[in-house]
């Protein structure tokens, strides 16, 4: 895992939030330029975040 879900930098909602939000405004921002690949990445990145910051630290509660 790269990412430490269980750090104590991540224990407040709003920096796990942000950490979401960041590449997903960049995905739109790419697909709005018409670079579909860069868009898809960060897409990516942004589903692996949000499983990670919040369905999977669901299961671990």
């Amino acid at each position: 895992m790269m990412i430490d879900p269980d750090a104590p930098l991540f224990r407040p909602l709003l920096v796990r939030m942000l950490i979401v939000a960041a590449p997903l405004l960049w995905s739109a921002y790419e697909f709005a330029t018409g670079s579909v690949f860069w868009g898809a990445l960060f897409g990516g990145v942004t589903g692996y975040l949000f499983h990670l910051f919040f369905l999977a630290r669901a299961d671990r509660s």
